[in-house]
This record gives C-alpha cells, sequence and structure tokens, in this order.
C-alpha cells in the first residue's frame, strides 16, 4: 500500500501578486522565464516577462499595448526566435518578437470578436509541416493561419449560412505526425466538440457533452491522435481515446467529476502523456494518471472496430486559491515545473514532485 508521502506533491514554490487581470501564462521554452498576459484596469493589455530566480521571480521586461490579451502559444515559433503570438479582445492575431515588441512581426485582424482561444503546431519541433497557428472566437468561427501568408487563413471553419453561431472557447492542434496530416479539435459554449480534418477540410467527428466546453487538449500534438481531453462547466471532464473511431458511435471515452466547479483547463504532462493536470472554478489543481485496458479496441456485434475506454485516477489535489485558476503551463524543459494564473490576479510557480515514480 502506498503511503501519502509516495505521491506526487503539488507544492507553491512561488506566488506573485500582479496589478492587472491575467488570462494566460506561459513559459518560454529553453529558459527559466515565463510570460503573462492579462488586461490592466485602465482597459489595455499588457505581456510581462518574468524570471525564475533564487526561489522568486523578478520582473525582466514588461508591454503595453491597445487591446486586451486573452490567450497566447509559443507552439508555431521556432527554437530560435521563440515568438509569441497573442489573441486579443479586438480580434487581432498579432506574433510578438519579445526582444523588440514595439511592432509585431506579423498582424492580422483575424476575427470580429474577441480572440478566446490559440495554439499552434509546427514550431519548437513540434509537430511536422508548416508552422501554423489557430485561432477560435465568440464570433463562432475557427481559423488556421500560417505566419508565412498574410492576411488570409489557409483554413475558415464556420457556421453555414443559417445555422447558429456558437461562442468558440476552446481549440487545440493534434495529429501532426507528418507533413500531410494535422487535425484541429475545437470546443463551443454549447457542449459541442468538433474534429476538423485539415488534408481533407472536412469534419471528421463531432459529439456534445451537454455542457460548455472550456479546454480541450490532445496528448500530443506530433503523433497520430492518442488521447483528448476534454473539460467543462459543471466539473466535469472527459478522456476521449482517438485510436479507433467506430462509423457510428465515434470514440469512446470515460468521464469524471472532477471539481465542484467549471474545470477551466486541462493540461497534459509534457516529459509522460498519460499524466494531466485540471484547473478548477474553485481555484483547485487535481493530478489524474490515465490507465490504458487490457484491450484498446474490440469488435462490435457487427464485427466492426470500435474503440475501449480506459480510467482516470487521481494522484494528488491542492487548493491553491479562493477564485477560478484561469491558465496552467507545464515547462517543457524541467520535468514537474509549471506556472499558473487565476482570477485572484496571482501568478504561482508550482512544482510537482515524484512524476517519474506514477
Amino acid at each position: 500500500m502506498s503511503t501519502p508521502l509516495e505521491k506526487p506533491q503539488i507544492i507553491s514554490h512561488i506566488q506573485k501578486s500582479l496589478n492587472y487581470t491575467v488570462f494566460d501564462s506561459k513559459w518560454i521554452p529553453c529558459s527559466a522565464k515565463f510570460v503573462c498576459m492579462g488586461n490592466f484596469p485602465r482597459g489595455t493589455g499588457v505581456i510581462q516577462i518574468y524570471e525564475v530566480q533564487h526561489g522568486e521571480v523578478q520582473l525582466i521586461k514588461e508591454i503595453e499595448k491597445a487591446k486586451p490579451f486573452k490567450c497566447g502559444t509559443f507552439g508555431a515559433t521556432s527554437l530560435q526566435q521563440r515568438h509569441l503570438a497573442t489573441g486579443d479582445f479586438g480580434g487581432n492575431l498579432n506574433i510578438w518578437n519579445l526582444e523588440a515588441p514595439e511592432i509585431p512581426v506579423y498582424s492580422v485582424k483575424a476575427h470580429t470578436e474577441i480572440v478566446n482561444t490559440i495554439d499552434g503546431v509546427g514550431g519548437l519541433g513540434i509537430g511536422d509541416g508548416a508552422p501554423e497557428i489557430v485561432t477560435g472566437s465568440r464570433d463562432g468561427t475557427v481559423k488556421v493561419w500560417d505566419p508565412r501568408q498574410k492576411d488570409s487563413p489557409v483554413a475558415n471553419m464556420e457556421p453555414i449560412e443559417g445555422e447558429t453561431k456558437r461562442d468558440c472557447w476552446t481549440v487545440a492542434f493534434g495529429n501532426a505526425s507528418n507533413d500531410q496530416d494535422r487535425c484541429v479539435c475545437a470546443g463551443y459554449d454549447n457542449g459541442d466538440i468538433k474534429l476538423f480534418d485539415l488534408r481533407n477540410m472536412s469534419v471528421r467527428w463531432e459529439t456534445n457533452i451537454k455542457n460548455g466546453v472550456c479546454c480541450v487538449e490532445f496528448d500530443r500534438k506530433d503523433i497520430n491522435m492518442n488521447k483528448l481531453v476534454a473539460t467543462s462547466l459543471e466539473g466535469k471532464f472527459h478522456v476521449f481515446d482517438m485510436r479507433t473511431q467506430h462509423p457510428t458511435k465515434g470514440f469512446a471515452s470515460v468521464s469524471e467529476k472532477a471539481h465542484k466547479s467549471t474545470v477551466w483547463q486541462a493540461r497534459h504532462l509534457p516529459q509522460n502523456r498519460d499524466i494531466f493536470m485540471t484547473a478548477g472554478g474553485a481555484g483547485g489543481l487535481h493530478l489524474w494518471k490515465y490507465e490504458y485496458p487490457a484491450q484498446r479496441s474490440k469488435k462490435d456485434a457487427d464485427e466492426i472496430e470500435m474503440g475501449v475506454a480506459g480510467s482516470v485516477s487521481l494522484l494528488q489535489n491542492v487548493t491553491l486559491s479562493t477564485q477560478p485558476i484561469s491558465s496552467l503551463d507545464w515547462s517543457p524543459d524541467k520535468q514537474g515545473l509549471c506556472v499558473c494564473s487565476a482570477f485572484d490576479q496571482t501568478v504561482r510557480v508550482l512544482i510537482v514532485t515524484k512524476l517519474n515514480r506514477v
């Protein structure tokens, strides 16, 4: 029987109070620095760069812009450049050189309303093929951008004429295991999850999980689709096994009631795709492990392959704040190092121990 001390521990290493509302935080790859993005009370946007030094964080740089920032990603940049792509409240997609942030290196009016969510692929050595950025907006559209192509998206997934526009809350790239295949998964406020195949420009699969979808993430972007986690309002999350798609039943899934309130985020550990952390609306973090079933697929009555879902087990949980945790990002370089921000205007650097033992 395992003792509590053998389990991973979630330690709040550093806390930093901020003078603005922070919506997103991301590690800068290959560094001990992270960025925080949000909006000042006066309505302008802010990006701050912090460095972890000797058990505290030092503010390295502060960048103020006209529009508040909602989300950001380094997913489409090279390790040499480390440019940050951001989505803002004005519907703009900008890419910033953080060394010289006066003018964006790429800028486009991506959406007519706020950019809620952003993801990148093809950069940082993760995912084959061209660097691309996907944005999702309150205007109901999901658009894919190539930073080398100005003004127009390379793909635009929008409701057909006459369909109601749903607020897109979350997007994620996946299936980028070669330079032809690539998928985008999008989650909407009415519980819809749609999987877009960018190679065939078609909807490959869709489902509805009954509650607004706050976050979707593949366990890895750069492999054949393996697992997808989707979190929602009402404290639930779902893990879909994406290896076997049944023609009518779709993908097998397991769901878990994790938090007493909205599950805002789910983030897979970069060093182990079967471990992920969820962040909740009541200020809690839960660390989970996915266990595969003995067989991941079986034949149904008509001899057609269908997936078999595994199970999830809770490794550890901790309450950090009284306010929702709005962002969470694992360090790609140091296992167990994590940054998260909450609506208590605080950013926290966490250390999760014993991850190599679970």
